[in-house]
């Protein structure tokens, strides 16, 4: 039996001790700034994008083109593989749209192509559980339907840290911008079907961190026996400050933590949080593309 590759996007901010041990490729987003185009997590690392951000750039992302796919696909089908590709939410880019026409050109059988409506490390733990599940032997046919059922339930809850950049980015108006920045308000929000809804404000950090608890509370199945995901933007405090807090509240153990690179890093700035788990009722629609 053919070996099984995973392909995803760095908007999946797969830690690199993930994407060794399990041998995943991820291709990088182009980040503009300026006038120098850059690949995250490829020639930008995220400690030389946020020292950008810092001095005060604004970054501007673009999708993977259906190229990029192309020539992955074909390098990897030449080695013999199958090749299992795992796309940031389509409700947000473009990146899955070429996947799938990189894989309508190539036209083989032995690709496919999920919208995974999800992001981050969401996504990550995704994908590390169905490059494990690989690696025990389970199938093509197995590993997509682990993947689906996953990403149904995969919460994502989180709190921008520059109302600035939501402003630019059209989802904030810059009336609500100055006023949220004045009073010190944080915008709760979350994931309905791969696509960004917001749901609740808090005033301050404290509250912010006590609002992504009591959602957990609501929302988690069996929150204990999970692994849990953080991402941070260049704000490891304010991770470890919330894997305190769930610890403490549901007595998880083990978690996945990672920061957010250049292509989610654009959107949402320094000092973003976001969690990741299973919750007790569906709440994506991940799909896999008909060929």
């Amino acid at each position: 039996m053919p070996a099984i590759k995973i392909i995803t996007d760095s908007c999946s901010d797969l830690p690199e001790d993930i994407r060794q041990k399990y041998d995943i490729r991820m291709l990088p987003t182009p980040v503009q700034i300026e006038e120098q185009k850059y690949f995250d997590r490829d020639t930008i690392s995220t400690a030389e994008f946020y020292q950008k951000l810092r001095a005060g750039y604004m970054p501007k992302t673009s999708q993977i083109t259906p190229a990029a796919f192309e020539e992955a696909y074909r390098e990897e089908l030449e080695k013999g593989y199958k090749v299992l590709t795992i796309c940031f939410s389509g409700g947000l880019s473009g990146i899955y749209q070429s996947a799938v026409l990189a894989a309508q050109n190539i036209a083989s059988k032995d690709i496919k192509v999920i919208d995974s409506r999800c992001c981050t490390i969401g996504l990550s733990l995704v994908l590390e559980e169905v490059a494990q599940a690989i690696a025990e032997d389970k199938d093509l046919s197995e590993a997509i339907d682990l993947l689906l059922n996953r990403c149904s339930y995969m919460e994502h809850i989180f709190s921008v840290g520059s109302i600035e950049m939501l402003k630019k980015g059209g989802r904030i108006s810059g009336g609500k911008a100055l006023l949220a920045n004045i009073l010190n308000i944080k915008p709760i929000l979350h994931f309905e079907d791969g696509e960004i809804v917001a749901f609740a404000k808090a005033r301050g950090e404290k509250r912010m961190l006590a609002t992504l608890i009591e959602e957990m509370r609501k929302r988690g199945a069996d929150l204990s026996s999970q692994k849990i995901g953080l991402a941070h933007s260049a704000s490891p405090e304010l991770a470890q400050k919330m894997q305190h807090k769930i610890k403490e509240e549901f007595g998880v153990e083990e978690f996945l933590i990672g920061e957010l690179g250049a292509a989610i890093g654009s959107h949402v700035g320094i000092g973003t949080i976001a969690v990741f788990f299973q919750g007790s009722e569906q709440v994506n629609k991940p799909k896999v593309a008909e060929l």
